[in-house]
C-alpha cells in the first residue's frame, strides 16, 4: 500500500510540532532547530494571518532548518490547507483542515509520494473511504489544549482509541505531554504532535527531548 510505503521510513512513533508564524519566526528558527535536534519528527507550519510572500518568507529557513536536521531519522515539513505553498516550498506534504481541498485533490496536485494527513474530531470522522488519499490523520483534543482555548471538549482516552482502530494511522493531538505519551501510545496512536507542551516551555529543546524519550519508551513496551 502506497500509504504504508510512504510512512515507512518513519520507524518510531511521530513527535510533530505545529506551530505559527509568531512562536517561529526569527528568533524562533532555533527554537525548531532545538527541537529537531531533539528528536523532532515533522514540522507542521499553520497560519492564516500571512499573504502567500509573506509566508514563504516565514517558511524558507524553517525548510531550511528541517532538511538540515535529516540524518539517522528522517523529518518533514508539512503546510497546513495550502498546497501550493507547500509545492513552492518543496515541502515534504500538506495537512488539510475541513475548509481546505479534499485529499484527493491534494494527492493529484502533490503527487503519490506526499504525505497528506487530516484533522478529525470524533471516531467516526475516520472514514477509510472518504480519507482514502490520507496517510495519517490528527485525531484532537485528547485532553485540554496547552497552547488555547478548545472549541471541543476533551474527547479522552476511550474516543482516542477506537479512533485508531479506524483504519488509518493516528496521531494524537491536544494537551500532549510527557506525562500521558505512555496513556496515548498504549490506544494506538502512531504519534503524537504538540504545540504548547514545546513552545510553551521554558527549554523547548528539553521539552522535546523528554517527549521524545517518553514516545520511545512508550514504543518500547
Amino acid at each position: 500500500m502506497a500509504r504504508a510505503l510512504r510512512l515507512a521510513p518513519y520507524r518510531r512513533p511521530l513527535l510533530v510540532l505545529v506551530a505559527g508564524v509568531e512562536a517561529t519566526a526569527l528568533p524562533g528558527v532555533e527554537t525548531v532547530r532545538a527541537a529537531f535536534a531533539a528528536g523532532l519528527d515533522w514540522l507542521q507550519l499553520r497560519d492564516r494571518s500571512l499573504d502567500a510572500r509573506a509566508y514563504l518568507e516565514w517558511a524558507r529557513p524553517l525548510k531550511a532548518v528541517q532538511r538540515a536536521a535529516a540524518g539517522d531519522h528522517p523529518t518533514a515539513l508539512l503546510i497546513n490547507r495550502r498546497v501550493d505553498l507547500a509545492q513552492s516550498l518543496g515541502a515534504e506534504g500538506v495537512h488539510l483542515g475541513f475548509d481546505a481541498v479534499s485529499p484527493f485533490v491534494a494527492r493529484t496536485l502533490l503527487g503519490t509520494e506526499a504525505l497528506v494527513g487530516a484533522s478529525t474530531h470524533a471516531p467516526l470522522e475516520i472514514d477509510p473511504e472518504r480519507l482514502a488519499a490520507c496517510d495519517y490523520v490528527h485525531f484532537a483534543p485528547v485532553f485540554a489544549p496547552l497552547s488555547k482555548a478548545s472549541t471541543s471538549p476533551p474527547a479522552g482516552l476511550n474516543a482516542l482509541r477506537r479512533a485508531c482502530e479506524r483504519g488509518l494511522p493516528v496521531i494524537a493531538q491536544g494537551g500532549i505531554e510527557a506525562a500521558n505519551v505512555a496513556d496515548v501510545i498504549a490506544c494506538g496512536a502512531r504519534g503524537v504532535a504538540v504545540t504548547g507542551a514545546i513552545l510553551g516551555a521554558e527549554d523547548p529543546g528539553q521539552a522535546c527531548l523528554q517527549l521524545r524519550r517518553a514516545l520511545d519508551a512508550a514504543a518500547s513496551t
